[in-house]
């Protein structure tokens, strides 16, 4: 199993949320099965922009863009348990005109040990035409401020 390193630069805007582990999460042995990850990534990635002030419920309409996924990492460091939380810690890496790439790492509260972690690379493209498109300026603002 990989060692985690953690990688967070000196300074950076982090985000976190917390969930917990439940029965649909885990496999016959008790364990997070792997995959169950994904789900909890995609809850952090959902607070990062909505604590930026880009809540997706509304953002995608309103810009009328997506941010389809390009590249996800997955490493995974340490088993988690049924019923245990974890808390993800996200910070964006890197900001382009049409892409970001941001990490989310799962902390494990039972243990103090990180479970897992995530590289999510995404692109904006314009949600009529389905073309590659500058992310719009605000969001992008908001993301620069993170790195």
């Amino acid at each position: 199993m990989t060692r985690f390193r953690d990688t967070l630069p000196a300074g950076a805007r982090t985000f976190e949320s917390r969930l917990q582990v439940q029965w649909a999460d885990v496999d016959i042995a008790g364990i997070m099965y792997f995959a169950a990850y994904s789900r909890f990534a995609e809850h952090a990635e959902m607070q990062l922009f909505a604590e930026l002030g880009f809540p997706y419920e509304s953002v995608f309409a309103h810009y009328g863009f997506w941010l389809p996924r390009v590249r996800v990492e997955a490493e995974y460091y340490a088993p988690a348990a049924m019923s245990d939380w974890l808390r993800a810690r996200t910070h964006v890496e890197r900001v382009g005109a049409s892409s970001l790439r941001w990490k989310t790492v799962f902390f494990n509260e039972r243990t103090g040990q990180a479970g897992a972690a995530f590289t999510v690379i995404v692109a904006a493209i314009d949600a009529a035409t389905k073309k590659s498109r500058p992310l719009p300026e605000p969001i992008r603002r908001a993301l620069l401020a993170c790195v």
